[in-house]
């Protein structure tokens, strides 16, 4: 399995955006909805996904509201901003050109 670290720099911001942009999630709930997403290749650790979620929060791209989850503790879930959804749709765009440029860089040498 892979650690958070393994991730390329900036794609953690990616996953978070992505995640939340049907429903507002709460922290541990991003990270399990990640690791499944992925077939257990990603895990994200709390040490990662939460100043992740403070930046994304800070930069308005990601709002918080506390809620009762569904084991009936408070949670504070995240949501998508409408700032949120342009800079997913930014780095939707980045990621695309990214990989295909790999993909022709490994297929081409």
């Amino acid at each position: 399995m892979a650690k958070s670290s393994d991730l390329i720099q900036g794609t953690l911001d990616l996953l978070i955006l992505q995640t939340i942009v049907r429903e507002p999630m709460h922290g541990w709930g991003i990270a399990k909805r990640i690791q499944q997403l992925s077939d257990d290749v990603l895990s994200v650790g709390q040490g990662s996904l939460y100043p992740a979620l403070h930046r994304l929060e800070q930069q308005g791209w990601i709002s918080a509201e506390w809620r009762d989850s569904d084991l009936g503790r408070s949670a504070k879930f995240y949501s998508l901003t409408r700032e949120g959804r342009k800079q997913l749709a930014t780095e939707l765009n980045s990621w695309a050109r990214l990989s295909s440029a790999v993909a022709l860089v490994i297929q081409r040498a």
